[in-house]
């Protein structure tokens, strides 16, 4: 993955995470930008559909063509996307 995917990716997760995902408009806000990161890794999604937050920087992301994934920070503040079963 080139430098900036990397960055913008990062951004994205960054702003995903500082905001409060409290309301309706917020969660499809976060919804958006897990989508548009797990695109920028390259993985098969369309568009996410329902998020779990299962603690601070980390969300589990249903996909509308039925792939989940787990999207997060790393120790060393990387943006990582895992398939989730």
């Amino acid at each position: 993955m080139n430098t900036l995917t990397v960055a913008v990716a990062r951004s994205l997760v960054v702003a995903v995470l500082f905001a409060a995902p409290s309301f309706a408009d917020d969660e499809e806000e976060l919804k958006k930008d897990l989508t548009a990161v797990i695109a920028l890794h390259g993985l098969p999604c369309g568009q996410v559909v329902a998020v779990t937050v299962q603690a601070e920087s980390d969300f589990l992301a249903s996909c509308k063509d039925g792939n989940r994934y787990r999207v997060y920070l790393n120790p060393a503040g990387r943006v990582v996307v895992d398939k989730h079963d």
